[in-house]
C-alpha cells in the first residue's frame, strides 16, 4: 500500500475522504460533503471521554472553523444534517449534556444508510458508541445496537451484527422494552439467514411470530412475517412465502416498510409466473420508495421481469437505470443484479455474456459469503451450456408456467384491487 494510501486508511473518518479522493475537483458537491463529515466527526471526537481538550477555548474554536464550512456546503439533505451535528455539537459541550447529540447522530446515520453509504452509516455509529459510552440512555444504548446490527447485516459482516442483536436483546429486558427485544431477535434470526442457515432462521423466526402475535405488537409480527417469507423463498416455497410476505404488507403501518414488503411481493409473484401482477406491484415501489436499496431492488426486479416476458427493449432500459446507481449498490443487490443480467441475457440469446455476468455474480456472492445465494448461482451458471445447445431463445422457457395455487390468486386479486394496472 502507497504511503499516502496507508495513512488515509488509518485516519479516523477516513471513509469520508474517500468522496475527495474520488471526486473529479475538490469543489465537487459530494467532495466537499465528505469533507465536512469528516470536519464534524473529527469535532465531535472532542466530545469523547479521553479526548484530552488542551485548552478550554480549543473545542470553540475548532466548532467555529466547522460550523463556518458546513454553512457553506450547498443546500441538500445531507448538508442539513451535518449542520444539525454541528450545531447539537456545540450545545452538548456547553451544557455538557452528550444526550444532546444522539438524536443528530442517528439521524444522520439513517440517511446514510437509506442512500447505500453503508460504511460511512456505520463509522457515525461506531463515533456514537464511543464518544458516548456510558452516559448514552438505555433506550438510546438499544437502539444503537440495532442500528448497528442492521447496517452490519446489510455489508454481510454476520458476526459483527449477530454481537449487535445479542447486545440489544441484553439491554432490552433489562429496560423492560419488549418491542426492542423481539427486533433483536429478528435480527438475529436474520443473520442466520444471511449465513444460509435456513432452519435456524426459521425456527426463531417462528417463536418471535409467535411471541409478538400474543403481545399484541404489530409491528414485530410485521417484521417477524417479512422475515418468514424471506427464509420461505430461499428454501424453495414461493407461494408460502407470497402469504408471509402479504400478511407483512398488510401489517405494516410505516410508509417505507410497506414498500420493502410489496417489492417482495412482487418477487414471489414472478417466482410463481405472474408477471403482470408483479409489474404492478414492482412499478408502484419505484413510484414510492425513499430508500436507495428499496428502489435499487425494485429496478433490478423489473429489469428481471421484462426478461421473463422476453421485452428486449425493457430489459434494456432497466438494466441501464441500474447501471447509473450499481456503484452504490451493497454485495447483496449487486451479486443479485448480475445474476439477474445473467439470466436476461440466455434467455436473449446472448450466452457469452451471460456466463461473464454470472461470473461476476458469482465472485461477488463468495467474497461477500452470501452461501445461499452463491448455490443458486452455481446452480444457474451449470445449465447454462445445456441451454446454448438448444435452439436460441429456448433458455428458460420453463420459469414461464403459471403456478396456480390458492396463495397467488388471493394476493393477486388483492393487488388489483388495491393498485391500477401500470401504464
Amino acid at each position: 500500500m502507497p504511503p499516502v494510501s496507508a495513512e488515509l486508511h488509518t485516519l479516523p473518518h477516513a471513509v469520508f475522504l474517500r468522496r475527495v479522493s474520488a471526486a473529479r475537483s475538490p469543489e465537487a458537491s459530494d467532495s466537499r460533503l465528505g469533507q465536512g463529515a469528516f470536519l464534524a466527526l473529527r469535532l465531535i471526537d472532542l466530545l469523547g471521554p479521553e479526548s484530552g481538550i488542551a485548552h478550554p477555548d480549543a473545542f470553540e474554536y475548532q466548532w467555529t472553523a466547522t460550523d463556518r464550512f458546513c454553512r457553506g456546503l450547498a443546500p441538500s439533505t445531507e448538508s442539513a444534517h451535518l449542520r444539525e451535528l454541528v450545531s447539537s455539537a456545540i450545545a452538548a459541550y456547553r451544557s455538557d449534556d452528550i444526550s444532546l447529540v444522539t438524536p443528530a447522530f442517528f439521524a444522520y446515520a439513517h440517511f446514510l444508510e437509506d442512500g447505500l453509504y453503508l460504511e460511512e452509516a456505520l463509522d457515525v455509529l461506531d463515533t456514537l458508541r464511543r464518544i458516548a459510552g456510558q452516559r448514552l440512555s438505555r433506550a438510546d444504548a438499544v437502539a444503537l445496537c440495532l442500528r448497528e446490527g442492521r447496517v452490519n447485516r446489510k455489508m454481510n459482516r454476520f458476526d459483527s451484527a449477530e454481537a449487535s442483536y445479542l447486545e440489544a436483546c441484553t439491554r432490552a429486558r433489562a429496560a423492560n422494552d419488549r418491542y426492542s427485544e423481539l427486533l433483536g431477535r429478528i435480527g438475529r434470526a436474520n443473520t442466520f439467514l444471511g449465513r444460509g442457515n435456513l432452519p435456524e432462521s426459521e425456527r426463531q423466526l417462528t417463536e418471535v411470530l409467535r411471541d409478538a402475535h400474543k403481545a399484541g405488537l404489530r409491528e414485530a409480527e410485521a417484521r417477524a412475517e417479512h422475515g418468514l417469507g424471506a427464509v420461505l423463498q430461499y428454501r424453495g416455497s414461493p407461494d408460502l412465502a407470497l402469504k408471509h410476505l402479504w400478511n407483512a404488507f398488510e401489517l405494516y403501518e410505516e410508509r417505507e416498510s410497506q414498500v420493502r414488503a410489496l417489492a417482495d411481493v412482487g418477487l414471489m409473484l414472478l417466482m410463481l409466473g405472474d408477471s403482470t401482477a408483479a409489474r404492478r406491484a414492482l412499478q408502484d415501489v419505484v413510484r414510492r420508495a425513499k430508500s436507495r436499496d428499496a428502489l435499487a431492488n425494485a429496478q433490478v426486479e423489473l429489469m428481471h421481469c421484462a426478461s421473463y416476458e422476453r421485452d428486449r427493449f425493457g430489459f434494456e432500459r432497466w438494466r441501464s437505470r441500474c447501471e447509473e446507481i450499481k456503484q452504490n449498490m451493497p454485495p447483496n443487490i449487486l451479486a443479485d443484479y448480475y445474476l439477474k443480467v445473467g439470466i436476461g441475457e440466455a434467455r436473449f440469446g446472448l450466452f457469452r455474456r451471460a456466463a461473464a455476468s454470472l461470473e461476476k455474480s458469482l465472485e461477488i456472492a463468495e467474497k461477500a459469503g452470501l452461501n445461499a445465494l452463491v448455490f443458486t448461482v452455481e446452480r444457474i451458471k451449470a445449465g447454462l451450456p445445456a441451454c446454448e445447445q438448444a435452439a436460441v431463445g429456448t433458455a428458460f422457457e420453463e420459469d414461464q408456467t403459471l403456478v396456480d395455487s390458492e396463495e397467488l390468486r388471493e394476493v393477486s386479486a388483492s393487488l388489483a384491487q388495491l393498485i391500477p394496472e401500470p401504464a
